[in-house]
């Protein structure tokens, strides 16, 4: 986590942002939680510790994060907008269950082998991609068997 605060304060200070307790406190919270999560999900966390904060500093200090490289958006097509490290965890596509929201991390170099030469054959080279799975998960599936 030490690096991730240097990487953070260094942005903060090229684009002259103050470090506020504030900012703080919600790198913290972003930072000890490996999960996808939600501006909400991170909202309500914070605001435990301090019920000063508002929404919007949550929503701006993420797209902050965003923007220095430490967190990445992630759309699971459910309307919700979630959050997940970016720096230093390796590249992942995601498996999606449309019945309960359970989403599966998954690296594969197979596939990831497979997208670089489907993007070459049309002449492209790949600088980033992300990729959604959508089904039914085990659990979901042995529901709707019964």
């Amino acid at each position: 986590m030490r690096k991730e605060r240097e990487i953070f304060g260094k942005y903060l200070s090229r684009h002259n942002l103050r470090d506020t307790p504030q900012r703080e406190l919600i790198l913290d919270a972003f930072l000890k939680r490996e999960k996808h999560f939600s501006a909400e999900e991170l909202y309500d966390i914070v605001k435990k510790s301090d019920p000063s904060i508002g929404q919007a500093t949550v929503y701006r200090m993420l797209k902050l994060l965003a923007e220095a490289g430490l967190a990445r958006e992630v759309d699971f097509g459910d309307g919700v907008m979630r959050y997940e490290h970016s720096y230093n965890h390796p590249h992942h596509d995601h498996l999606v269950c449309r019945e309960c929201g359970k989403t599966v991390e998954v690296m594969d170099s197979v596939i990831e082998e497979l997208q670089k030469r489907v993007a070459e054959s049309f002449g492209f080279e790949l600088t980033d991609h992300e990729m959604y799975l959508y089904g039914l998960c085990p659990d979901c599936r042995r529901k709707t068997q019964k």
